[in-house]
């Protein structure tokens, strides 16, 4: 096994942002949207400005990082058979791959199988001025997804790049840490693979505590002034007119691209596509019979519940032979984006249903939160749920929860399509009152 070139840590990316994201879930409890139906006052409790200590959010973070990291190596070490080399490795043939170690002469490995997953990171954009601005004194002040995880204050004025999922998660925390955010986003709508109600959704509470957000807003340029208050300035045209956005700290999340351009994979015959994602079939299986990329670097759901699912795969065709091994083939991809409130989803959006499914009769169902009786009583009443359904046979298609506890609801729906339940065998359901899941009774009388 090669921990190979930019990869630092086994299970560097699943540790570094997941724990990020769990690890603030008590700094989003404490920040409780100012903006509320309820205010504090209604309810009979007394709103208190929180302090946030950055220092100890960002120990605590590590904390758990490096104790998931010790796990992970502690297991692997106990593999018999298996060795671990830290290492830069790149295929000198389809058989052959070199391996260059720190302190040591390289290391020549032939094997009859590889399995690559080196997964991703993120995306510099082509953006006029970025590469002078890394180059200059406001050089730590351009922040990634990773990057912003090691601050050790919360940024006075953050402008964000890009208006996808990681933009909004840290988007939203970093108002609520202190800081003053801008959402810069090229396109018509936040999250543009999501329905177009639950973007406006987004957008609606990410406003409301005071985030501002920029549509159909193309980057042009970024600069610095050393001694200004706000030293980073990044030139943009909204909607055919230029503006200039000044801020302290710029957060850079266009994207991410995969490790896979170090990697020789031509000298093993090995097939990607223009943004160096690797080719697979539904099996995982390259362009190259004895080499299989797992992961992130194959392109589709960058999710780590994906990369374990590709396990599953490569375990059952390797290991277990069985007959009925699984693949990629229309598997269900759950994900949630861990705003506040969450959103959860799992399997096809309205607009994918009608592409993909032009013979079935398509129906969506839409219900506010605010008619969740589980809701109201705990004052989160914003966002909604949204099913796409096959009106005539009852299969669920797809669901959408943006609300308290999104994504645990949105796991209730996956397991009713994972065993083939209808809506309307959630509808005639007995869930237990008063919880979120009893939603799901209600949902289905929205149907259109």
């Amino acid at each position: 096994m090669i921990a190979s070139g930019r990869i630092a840590h086994l299970a560097s990316r699943a540790a570094d942002f997941g724990v990020w994201q769990t690890s603030s879930m008590p700094v989003y409890a404490a920040l409780r949207s100012p903006v509320s139906e309820n205010p504090p006052s209604v309810v009979g409790a007394e709103a208190i400005a929180p302090k946030v200590d950055m220092f100890k959010v960002r120990e605590r973070k590590r904390d758990i990082v490096n104790s998931f990291r010790a796990g992970s190596e502690a297991r692997l070490a106990n593999v018999e058979g298996l060795e671990v080399i830290f290492g830069e490795a790149h295929f000198s043939s389809p058989n052959v791959i070199e391996v260059t170690v720190a302190g040591s002469e390289s290391l020549e490995l032939e094997a009859g199988t590889f399995f690559i997953n080196t997964g991703e990171r993120p995306t510099m954009p082509h953006l006029p001025g970025l590469d002078a601005v890394l180059q200059g004194k406001q050089k730590t002040q351009v922040l990634d997804s990773t990057s912003i995880q090691e601050l050790e204050e919360v940024p006075e004025k953050l402008i964000v790049l890009g208006g996808g999922y990681i933009g909004l998660e840290f988007g939203q925390l970093f108002q609520r840490l202190g800081s003053k955010v801008t959402i810069v986003q090229r396109g018509s709508q936040l999250l543009p693979r999501e329905d177009a109600e639950v973007s406006a959704a987004v957008k609606e509470i990410v406003e409301s505590e005071g985030v501002e957000v920029l549509l159909n807003a193309q980057a042009s340029g970024i600069k610095t002034s050393d001694g200004a208050i706000f030293p980073i300035t990044l030139d943009c045209n909204v909607q055919d007119t230029a503006i200039s956005l000044e801020g302290s700290h710029i957060l850079l999340a266009t994207g991410r691209q995969p490790n896979t351009d170090t990697l020789r994979l031509d000298k093993a015959g090995v097939v990607t596509d223009t943004k160096g994602h690797i080719q697979v079939n539904t099996t995982l299986q390259t362009s190259t019979p004895h080499i299989y990329a797992l992961g992130d670097c194959h392109g589709g759901p960058a999710f780590t519940h994906i990369s374990y699912d590709d396990f599953r795969i490569i375990r059952d065709h390797f290991i277990h032979n069985t007959t009925a091994a699984r693949t990629t083939e229309n598997r269900l991809v759950p994900y949630t984006v861990y705003t506040d409130p969450q959103l959860g989803h799992i399997g096809l959006h309205e607009s994918e249903a009608q592409e993909k499914l032009p013979s079935k009769k398509i129906q969506t169902a839409v219900m506010p939160m605010k008619y969740v009786a589980r809701a109201l009583e705990t004052d989160e009443t914003r966002g909604l749920m949204k099913a796409v359904v096959d009106g005539e046979s009852g299969e669920i298609l797809g669901f959408t929860c943006l609300g308290v506890e999104g994504g645990e609801i949105m796991s209730l729906v996956q397991v009713a399509m994972m065993g083939k339940l209808t809506y309307r065998d959630l509808q005639e359901a007995v869930f237990a009152h008063p919880t979120l899941a009893e939603s799901l009774n209600n949902l289905w009388g929205f149907l259109k």
